[in-house]
């Protein structure tokens, strides 16, 4: 597994009696890794999703939801390798070409709008995701063909969009979902995708650790205008920063941390510099908390 793989993952693959090796940051340099390890031990490598027998396995997948939905007329999965969905597309292909099905990367580990433009496989340049399950660099020979020829469209979303998804999973359905599991969310609920019928997005993966579920959701709650964190200028007398603290009691902006410091470049004898996050209802009343903060002097930065 690349060294950036969550802790709980490990934990499971370890506790299920499996050895593992941290290997590289991404998974295409574990892969190497893999296959230099097979090579030595003769061990047999099972690629994740560069395999024919992999792709049918992952086919069944497709087969279940035509089964279980048969009145499903849009299919949206995540995308990495391209094994889930290209399975899932040659499944839906062989019985119901009506169905769509899209494929979604993180716009910041997108390899393959590039390689679909190109007809052939091409590294990505960058790789900075916290969706780590679908942050391959390359997509898979065998997998790029089926897309090719399977797949109506695939489409990529930011670092904020996977967030608000992973946030709505976690408040509205009740479900930890890992970024690249909520991948397919945040293309349904984005606004850029043209959804009609019944629409079903596979979830993929729950492997994500609590300390980057915390800072996920903080992501989360920002990209919603839900979490605002400002900084601010009272006076340093007593009753200066109760001034503040009513304004938005009468905002209704519920404080959830405040940071005190005497010692700024731009702090005046008799003033001090607060760090204030709160707690908004949405972007419009973020607006307004804003503007009532500008408006009563305090605001310096957001």
């Amino acid at each position: 597994m690349p060294t950036g793989a969550s802790l709980p993952k490990i934990a499971a693959t370890k506790a299920y009696g499996a050895e593992v090796v941290l290997a590289g940051e991404t998974v295409d340099d574990s892969l190497v890794e893999a296959q230099r390890y097979a090579d030595q031990t003769g061990a047999v490598l099972i690629h994740p999703f560069d395999h024919l027998d992999i792709v049918a396995g992952q086919a069944t997948v497709g087969v279940e939801i035509l089964e279980q939905m048969p009145d499903v007329s849009t299919i949206i999965a995540p995308l990495g390798g391209g094994g889930l969905l290209a399975g899932v597309a040659a499944a839906v292909q062989a019985s119901r070409p009506d169905v769509r099905v899209i494929g979604v990367q993180a716009a910041q580990a997108a390899a393959w709008p590039t390689s679909l433009a190109a007809t052939r496989p091409v590294p990505a340049g960058s790789m900075n995701t916290m969706a780590d399950g679908i942050a391959v660099a390359r997509p898979g020979d065998v997998p790029f063909a089926h897309v090719t020829e399977y797949v109506d469209e695939v489409v990529t979303v930011s670092e904020e969009e996977l967030s608000t998804a992973l946030l709505l999973m976690l408040e509205r359905a009740k479900m930890v979902v890992e970024p690249a599991g909520a991948a397919g969310v945040a293309a349904a609920v984005g606004g850029t995708l043209d959804l009609s019928g019944k629409v079903c997005v596979v979830l993929s993966g729950g492997n994500i650790d609590p300390l980057l579920l915390r800072h996920v959701t903080t992501h989360g709650l920002t990209a919603a205008g839900r979490f605002l964190t400002f900084t601010a200028t009272v006076s340093d007398r007593p009753g200066g920063l109760l001034a503040l603290l009513e304004l938005l009691r009468d905002l209704g902006a519920s404080v959830i941390d405040i940071v005190h410091s005497r010692v700024a470049d731009d702090l005046y004898l008799g003033e001090v510099q607060v760090t204030v996050s709160v707690e908004t209802r949405g972007p419009d009343h973020q607006h307004d908390v804003r503007r009532a903060l500008s408006e009563a002097g305090f605001l310096r930065e957001v």
